[in-house]
């Protein structure tokens, strides 16, 4: 089954990014048996996502997100979960700690086995079948960790994020390299840097970041 719910997300340029297995937790619709994780695939996700109906208008990405996964689901009998849309949120952040692919940085931001620190989650499948995604290794055990130095505004390393130094940063001419490019410290991930992430990609998620 994780054959075919990767070649529907594919057709998407959306991919899993881990999955876990469970049986009737409270934070979880009733009777799944499995959680699938689901993010860009890149290449083509950020083309394929502007060329959708929902560009252009409020909230884009979040109201393609919800058309796109919310199909999935009920073609597949399974519930849509999302990491937007106001509180309470699901917790996302330690369902993907639960995968097996996807980890705790070093600068505590999630870093995932093929996308490094530039993963993020369109949403979620709750499934009523298990399906076992395989684990792997994470790629912090044998690095050498330059994402804990990078931030040029020492906003973000292994003692924490500071969020008002950042935004400080970034409203000076100096932040424009983060501002069109994306955040230096997830583009110091040596697995960040092997996928294909556009900047034009970043630079959107950096504009809604810093208004």
């Amino acid at each position: 089954m994780l054959a075919e719910i990767e070649a529907m997300a594919a057709r998407h340029f959306l991919t899993v990014l881990g999955g876990f297995t469970c049986e009737d937790e409270a934070e979880l619709p009733a009777g799944t048996r499995s959680v699938l994780l689901l993010g860009p695939a890149e290449p083509g996700y950020w083309a394929h996502l502007r060329a959708q109906p929902e560009w252009g208008g409020v909230d884009p990405v979040d109201r393609w997100s919800r058309r796109v996964i919310g199909r999935m689901a009920c073609d597949l009998g399974a519930k849509a979960l999302f990491p937007f849309g106001g509180a309470p949120y699901h917790p996302f952040y330690r369902w993907a700690l639960r995968t097996g692919r996807v980890w705790d940085s070093p600068v505590k931001l999630l870093v995932q086995a093929e996308q490094g620190l530039m993963v993020s989650f369109r949403g979620a499948l709750a499934l009523k079948q298990r399906v076992e995604v395989p684990v792997a290794i994470s790629p912090c055990e044998a690095c050498a960790r330059p994402c804990v130095s990078a931030c040029p505004a020492g906003a973000l390393d292994a003692a924490g994020y500071d969020v008002p130094a950042c935004h400080a940063f970034l409203n000076q001419p100096v932040g424009a390299d983060c501002m069109n490019l994306g955040c230096a410290v997830r583009r110091a991930c040596p697995v960040s840097v092997g996928y294909a992430r556009l900047a034009e990609h970043s630079a959107y998620h950096m504009g809604t970041f810093h208004k």
